[in-house]
């Protein structure tokens, strides 16, 4: 196993300069991918049995809950109009959803930047190659091997930090469609609940 990391540490050493920003691009794909994963398991998800309490709050929830949140237009407040808690359950849900995709448009331009910076890492190491090429006298064979050796270990690290963040993204996006269809079936829930409600106050004698 020890061999085997260093060899791992070894090849990573051959791919030269390049390999530093995809370093840095992979550690900020991970640390989207851990923060997102808890934002989505803390904030995303549907209490088992959702029951709303004057406020329209959710029980045993975190204030930052989307449920929670999409919740809150439909208290029981009757001088509120139905049309205007339609807007503010909109205006929540648009508002959910750029606080739940906050960092994926990082994970998409490291899809799109790792690959180019491993074509950026083949071209040098192919150039160093043929240079060696290019000069007078004896060519070191070690020389040209190690500039192809840095090409090919720029590509595969470029191309498995843009596969990560690519699963990462198509990932969290699918999520995030996925909780927007709850929400919204949610507060289809409650707008049904409040209609309900206010036909059995118009109708009480």
């Amino acid at each position: 196993m020890m061999q085997e990391w260093t060899s791992i540490l070894a090849a990573v050493r051959v791919g030269g300069w390049v390999i530093y920003p995809l370093t840095i691009l992979a550690v900020v794909a991970i640390a989207i991918v851990f923060d997102r994963s808890y934002v989505f398991v803390r904030f995303g998800s549907l209490p088992s049995a959702p029951d709303i309490v004057p406020g329209g709050r959710l029980k045993s929830t975190a204030p930052q809950n989307a449920f929670r949140r999409i919740a809150a237009p439909w208290r029981p407040d009757v001088s509120t109009p139905l049309w205007l808690r339609e807007a503010q359950a909109q205006s929540i849900a648009s508002q959910v959803e750029r606080d739940m995709s906050k960092g994926f448009w990082v994970l998409e331009t490291i899809v799109t930047a790792a690959p180019l910076l491993g074509l950026l890492g083949t071209i040098v190491g192919m150039m160093h190659s043929f240079r060696l090429f290019g000069g007078s006298g004896l060519v070191d064979p070690g020389g040209v091997t190690g500039g192809v050796a840095q090409s090919l270990v720029a590509t595969a690290i470029g191309l498995v930090v843009a596969l990560f963040a690519l699963f990462a993204f198509n990932y969290f996006s699918r999520r995030l469609e996925r909780l927007m269809d709850e929400l919204e079936s949610f507060a289809n829930e409650r707008l049904c609940e409040t209609r309900l409600a206010a036909h059995d106050a118009e109708t009480r004698p």
